[in-house]
């Protein structure tokens, strides 16, 4: 296990009726920007009920967030959020919200071109403080320092990160889950999976503590996600999602081990082309991803085979062949499909892929920084 620092200051507050909380988290006096996306929260009445927790501050607002948010839009937020003097920013739903508000919370201050923030990894050095109220579980955006934009004029999809990023608070009010499409439920759960799988899919590192965390949070996934989609407004179920998917990517399972980010770096491009949910991309590439580099990740392979999937009988090619499997299956049973065909994408589309991976200069990934642009190649071929 390596040596490691881990810091996490976001404030969680968990459980039904939590929104009213908000106001006593907000500072005293505060100009707050509510942040959202298409409107399902106005809806819902989740939009409601903010505002009304914000009674006694000055409130605006700023909807129309896309699911894979875009600086074009973003950049509008960031006009009004100076020309008014915001200096608070409330976002409210799932993590394309908060990813965005993220970058919104970067640029206001930002004293440059802002798209440099994630094209020249230029240093964020002040931020304005924003909270977050989560109405979808998947990416652990609401407890963690980065997010992903896309910049629709050029077809990039790009991360960043800051430590000035994290949300001050987020309210995880699992009743707030129950009108969610089937369709966001399951990317949510195929999210939170990938999330723990590149964290812990790896190779040996003597984290034990780490390992069982990971297999804790995949299993409770195996057995959570399906019942989800089967019964929506069961509040142990979705409790239990909200706070895995939160707990996913929120920086612990990762501390002291290798990662490997590979398979959402190949699924970024497919959905800057392709236009495919995140999720789905990762449902897609994770299995190819295992198969073409199962040598390297064979020890990992073969206790994620026995400790995840039960899998102790046959040899090791056979049990790792099944882990895989079983992988695909998980994602398939939850309503998302694994392969580029399902989505009537062939192999044609492999090359303009895995020239948006060398523009982007994605030819070293993975935990030994060896999938290269070909291993890239051979996994998006293996994924059609």
């Amino acid at each position: 296990m390596e040596n490691f620092t881990f810091y996490n200051p976001t404030r969680i507050l968990f459980g039904a009726g939590r929104i009213a909380d908000v106001a006593r988290e907000v500072p005293a006096g505060a100009r707050v920007l509510i942040t959202y996306g298409g409107g399902s929260v106005v809806k819902t009445g989740t939009l409601d009920e903010v505002k009304a927790a914000l009674s006694g501050f000055t409130v605006l607002e700023f909807g129309g967030i896309e699911p894979n948010p875009t600086y074009e839009t973003l950049m509008k937020a960031v006009e009004l959020a100076r020309k008014e003097k915001v200096d608070f920013l409330l976002a409210v739903g799932g993590g394309s919200v908060i990813d965005g508000t993220k970058f919104i919370a970067g640029a206001i201050p930002f004293d440059g071109e802002p798209w440099d923030i994630l094209a020249k990894r230029a240093r964020i050095t002040s931020a304005v403080p924003f909270g977050s109220v989560l109405t979808l579980p998947a990416t652990g955006s609401e407890m963690n320092s980065g997010a992903v934009i896309t910049k629709r004029a050029t077809n990039d999809k790009l991360a960043f990160f800051s430590n000035l990023l994290y949300p001050r608070f987020s309210v995880l009010d699992p009743t707030k889950t129950y009108t969610l499409p089937a369709r966001q439920v399951s990317n949510g759960v195929v999210d939170a999976f990938v999330h723990v799988v590149e964290q812990y899919l790896t190779y040996p590192a003597d984290a034990k503590v780490q390992d069982r965390f990971a297999e804790g949070l995949l299993l409770t996934l195996i057995e959570e996600g399906p019942k989800a989609l089967r019964e929506p407004e069961n509040y142990a179920v979705r409790a239990n999602l909200m706070w895995t998917a939160t707990l996913a990517l929120n920086g612990l399972i990762g501390v002291g081990v290798p990662t490997d980010w590979a398979t959402h770096m190949l699924g970024h491009e497919i959905t800057a082309l392709h236009g495919l949910d995140h999720a789905q991309t990762l449902a897609i590439v994770l299995p190819a991803m295992l198969q073409v580099r199962r040598e390297e990740k064979q020890a990992k392979l073969l206790q994620y085979a026995e400790r995840v999937w039960g899998l102790t009988q046959g040899d090791e090619k056979a049990r790792i062949d099944e882990a895989i499997a079983r992988t695909r299956q998980f994602f398939e049973s939850v309503q998302v499909k694994t392969r580029l065909s399902d989505y009537g994408i062939g192999k044609d589309a492999v090359p303009p892929l895995v020239a948006q991976l060398e523009r982007h200069g994605m030819k070293a990934l993975g935990e030994h920084q060896n999938l290269t642009l070909e291993g890239s190649r051979q996994v998006y071929e293996l994924a059609v």
